[in-house]
């Protein structure tokens, strides 16, 4: 995005002029999750005792919390990611072996196959010979 957008947006209870590269929806949801920020630690009974100066470094504190929480998340997803995709290529990798084996194995039991049947042909015509070597000298 090469257009730059200026928006309107209330922290804390005042107004600021927020100009970035993002929508303005954009830039209202981070104003959203500022105020969102404050009003946690607002709750806190704590608050009230501090001086502004700490109120606001408590709450850069709590911001920056929250994106390294986030950061470690996207690694961690990220480290999963790269597993699994390992996993799945030593799989396909596993899988191409088996169907190389497979086949192999067809071939070899296509191969005892025809050697049965000509075993088995064999048996016919050498019996059939015993019956008629039988019946010639019996």
């Amino acid at each position: 995005m090469n257009n730059r957008t200026e928006t309107e947006v209330i922290i804390n209870g005042k107004q600021y002029s927020l100009i970035g590269y993002e929508s303005e929806e954009y830039l209202q949801r981070v104003a959203s999750y500022i105020n969102s920020k404050y009003a946690e630690i607002r709750a806190q009974k704590w608050y009230k005792d501090m001086d502004p100066d700490m109120r606001s470094v408590v709450l850069q504190i709590n911001l920056a919390d929250d994106y390294f929480k986030v950061k470690n998340q996207l690694a961690d997803a990220n480290n999963d990611a790269e597993d699994r995709d390992n996993e799945i290529y030593r799989l396909k990798h596993d899988l191409i072996g088996a169907q190389g084996e497979i086949q192999e194995l067809t071939r070899k039991i296509e191969k005892l196959q025809q050697a049965n049947l000509d075993e088995q042909k064999k048996t016919v015509r050498l019996e059939t010979e015993l019956n008629g070597y039988k019946k010639k000298y019996n």
